[in-house]
């Protein structure tokens, strides 16, 4: 398997690229600083994908597909294996996908189809699929606050952008539809999408859904049996994504009133300047989104004809998904949208139990709408070439069914399966293999961290860019990864 592990370019003065980074983060030196500064004019010859893609959208499916149903099937394995469901053909030539994904089907000839992920934690590591750090275990999991953890892509993309002291009207790190965990029960609060070390202020802009879900789905939890009304499944065509108050003026609070207090802050902050960096980059984001029409806008999914709202589908991933497309069409360089547990815990795609009516009345419908309408609407925009779009969730499934009602899968992590379209990345292509029963690697392993260098290569970061922890040691962006080459054009 081919890497791009970067360059050993030397500058005049006998430094490497990699010295000088290294400096710069032991330094607290931001890459326009003296001693960086003249990287740019040193900079080798890239390849011709590297930072190719103008920004990211994240589809996170929590929980994790098996990949025998979605697009990686074993159609002459044993049932106790392939299960109930068939594969249909694609517009990727051998490449079938689930049946139960008919419109995603018709947009596999713009798809990279990763087979090969692998790794060694078969838990619900979102901390592991998502940041650079080296291991996950279940106390890592259930506590975002565990000092071990490692700082969210997102967060880290909106650091490295903040210290280009580039102003933007929309943050580069949002997060949809609600803050992780906080619609079902339970007051376990699971890690990942955090900026860790980072510091509270570069953790993402969770935004919130306000809206009515349409249908009603049953679910279990042990003993427990309860029947929500499920937005994954259908909302109402008035439902809508908010970034809570931060981007609405109270409407006893005029623009001059407004424009008074700042100028009040401004002199206290004359006398006093603030020393914690973190505070004032919330206290100048919470400025700039008051009254701020274009994240406003850029939010308002009721602004599309109903039609292409329809092809999405009408659930809280497919409007999540067209908000995420309207945002980085507004600038943002960063943007996720997570398919959350909702109700219960043990719910999204962690199908342990009821899996195939799950999967045709709850996941499969949402998603295939959902990404399907996203590839389609980016591409008919022309913005597909540029924007990056990965499908990833922590694990997969075992490849034999267990024996609970309805039939399950429980975790699997040996080999599970990705999806990647645009911002660099090849088109109508199947990376890696895996054997008969679709739970062993048998060619091109990439792990989770390959596939996070991938996108920051994508997204233009060098990998030997370094970043600062807690203790103020320098830290690779994703240590342990490599550009996985053969999912790029």
């Amino acid at each position: 398997m081919l890497r791009v592990l970067g360059s050993t370019k030397r500058f005049c003065n006998g430094m490497t690229r990699r010295d000088a980074l290294w400096a710069g983060g032991l330094f607290g030196l931001g890459l326009s600083d003296p001693l960086t500064s003249n990287l740019t004019a040193a900079e080798p010859v890239r390849e011709k994908h590297f930072g190719r893609a103008k920004a990211c959208i994240l589809l996170f499916l929590y929980g994790s597909p098996s990949q025998l149903e979605f697009a990686d099937m074993k159609p002459d394995a044993p049932v106790e294996i392939k299960g109930e469901l068939n594969g249909i053909r694609s517009s990727l030539p051998g490449c079938d996908v689930c049946e139960l994904l008919p419109y995603t089907a018709k947009v596999m000839h713009e798809t990279t189809v990763l087979r090969s992920l692998t790794h060694k934690y078969p838990i619900h590591g979102v901390a592991y699929a998502t940041t650079g750090v080296p291991e996950i275990d279940v106390p890592m999991e259930l506590n975002p606050r565990d000092g071990r953890h490692w700082p969210y892509i997102g967060s880290v993309i909106s650091y490295l952008e903040q210290h280009k002291r580039a102003r933007k009207p929309v943050p580069d790190n949002i997060f949809l539809p609600w803050q992780m965990s906080s619609r079902r029960t339970g007051e376990v609060q699971r890690a990942g999408p955090y900026a860790a070390y980072l510091g509270a202020a570069y953790n993402p802009h969770f935004t919130e859904f306000v809206g009515e879900a349409t249908a009603e789905i049953t679910k279990k939890l042990g003993q427990t049996t309860q029947t929500f009304k499920e937005p994954y499944v259908g909302i109402r065509s008035d439902a809508r994504f908010t970034l809570g108050d931060a981007t609405t003026l109270p409407a006893e609070v005029t623009v001059d009133r407004l424009d008074g207090r700042k100028s009040l802050l401004q002199q206290i902050d004359d006398g006093r300047r603030l020393r914690d960096s973190g505070f004032d980059r919330h206290r100048d984001m919470a400025w700039s989104m008051i009254g701020n029409n274009q994240i406003r806008d850029a939010l308002d999914i009721g602004r599309e004809p109903l039609g292409l709202r329809e092809s999405y589908g009408m659930t809280v991933f497919g409007q999540g998904a067209l908000a995420a497309r309207r945002l980085v069409e507004a600038g943002s360089r960063f943007v996720t949208v997570f398919w959350d547990e909702f109700g219960l815990a043990g719910s999204g795609w962690d199908t342990h139990a009821e899996h195939y009516p799950r999967m045709k009345n709850e996941l499969m419908p949402g998603f295939d709408r959902g990404y399907s309408g996203l590839i389609a609407d980016l591409k008919q925009r022309g913005m597909l070439d540029d924007t990056l779009v990965l499908v990833l969730s922590e694990h997969g499934r075992t490849p034999k069914l267990n024996k609970a009602w309805g039939g399950g899968r429980d975790h699997w992590s040996q080999a599970y399966t990705a999806l990647l379209a645009g911002g660099g990345t090849a088109r109508g292509r199947v990376v890696g293999k895996t054997d008969a029963t679709g739970g062993t690697v048998l060619d091109g392993p990439v792990s989770p961290k390959d596939l996070l260098a991938t996108v920051y290569h994508l997204l233009g970061y060098d990998l030997e860019t370094v970043i600062r922890d807690k203790t103020n040691r320098p830290q690779a962006i994703i240590p342990g990864g490599s550009v996985a080459t053969e999912l790029l054009a």
